[in-house]
């Protein structure tokens, strides 16, 4: 798959082989779409409101930090979020509940790394209406869902939609699988509830979203922290196997620090060989790639831990379209 990406930002010859299996690919969502609209294909409801938060390209976009920017809103708010996932990279497939020590091989590592904040119950499940289920009855507290990455799971009704849109890659070359990065047509956009654009340019009704930090962790003992200005002038390298791993780098270079970045796939399987730098001071890396890299983690290693900020408008809207029940047994 990573090789196919490289395709997915420009035009090349290959898209003379990709291009008519992306209209076979578009015209299959299209029937899907409908087929749940027509109530042929039913979907499920819940007793209590459910936020979707997901994208419409293929690859992360900022929706983990979106989600936990929710769910401590709704906290705020006097509400009990539940989040449920995929569990995306993980190996399991019934539901389960997902802990601040749980193996990211068997949960994923966004679902690992969203219960490491201990807002709320997270649960995972390749079917978003059994980890719904199970969350609910394991914690019949929870009076509102939200849904990570799951925008084209029609499957689970929802009562507000928030597409999250990558400000610097935005839709690639604009295709559908497997000849670009979408999963459904731009116009789908139009549908949603509310458009968050992570970095770059926003239009009119859309919300902005910046992800900002400036303190890193000490990997292997986690109670020292520090400012970037601790590493100036040593010799740094920087790892990210995440969607868009520049968008990483460039937030280093925003606090002042020259690294040597090294990018990997999204959902990269680390081993200790991948943190070998042995002429490095420090080896800086995200959230989502630390929960992979604590098994082996050394004293070099030092994570970014990053905050999405987001104007509260949004969290107002979200606020006003939730079902009088869910205020009231707040």
């Amino acid at each position: 798959m990573h090789w196919l990406q490289q395709h997915w930002y420009r035009i090349t010859s290959l898209h003379f082989v990709l291009f008519p299996v992306s209209c076979l690919f578009r015209m299959l969502v299209a029937v899907r779409r409908v087929l749940y609209r027509s109530k042929i294909l039913t979907s499920v409801k819940f007793p209590v409101p459910v936020i979707i938060v997901g994208n419409i390209t293929v690859g992360g976009s900022g929706k983990t930090p979106l989600v936990l920017w929710l769910a401590g809103q709704l906290i705020e708010h006097g509400l009990h979020p539940g989040i449920i996932s995929r569990g995306y990279g993980g190996e399991n497939v019934f539901p389960l509940a997902v802990h601040p020590l749980s193996n990211p091989e068997e949960a994923g590592d966004e679902a690992v790394l969203m219960a490491q904040r201990r807002l709320c119950p997270v649960w995972i499940g390749r079917d978003r209406v059994w980890a719904a289920r199970a969350l609910l009855q394991s914690h019949p507290e929870c009076n509102v869902l939200i849904s990570d990455d799951g925008l084209q799971h029609y499957r689970l009704r929802r009562d507000y939609e928030v597409a999250v849109v990558d400000g610097m890659r935005r839709f690639g070359n604009g295709f559908l699988l497997p000849a670009g990065p979408l999963r459904e047509s731009i116009s789908r956009l139009k549908d949603v509830d509310a458009v968050v654009i992570n970095g770059g340019t926003v239009a009119k009704g859309q919300y902005a979203m910046q992800l900002q930090g400036e303190i890193f962790y000490n990997l292997a003992n986690p109670a020292m922290s520090v400012r970037a200005a601790k590493f100036y002038g040593q010799r740094l390298h920087a790892v990210a196997g995440i969607g868009n791993p520049q968008r990483f780098f460039d937030s280093l270079k925003q606090l002042g620090l020259q690294a040597e970045n090294h990018p990997f796939p999204d959902h990269y399987s680390y081993t200790a060989d991948d943190l070998s730098y042995p002429d490095a001071d420090a080896i800086f890396m995200t959230e989502k790639d630390a929960v992979k890299c604590t098994p082996f983690a050394n004293e070099k290693c030092w994570v970014l831990r990053v905050d999405a900020q987001l104007d509260s408008m949004l969290i107002q809207q979200i606020l006003e379209r939730l079902s009088p029940d869910a205020r009231q047994t707040a």
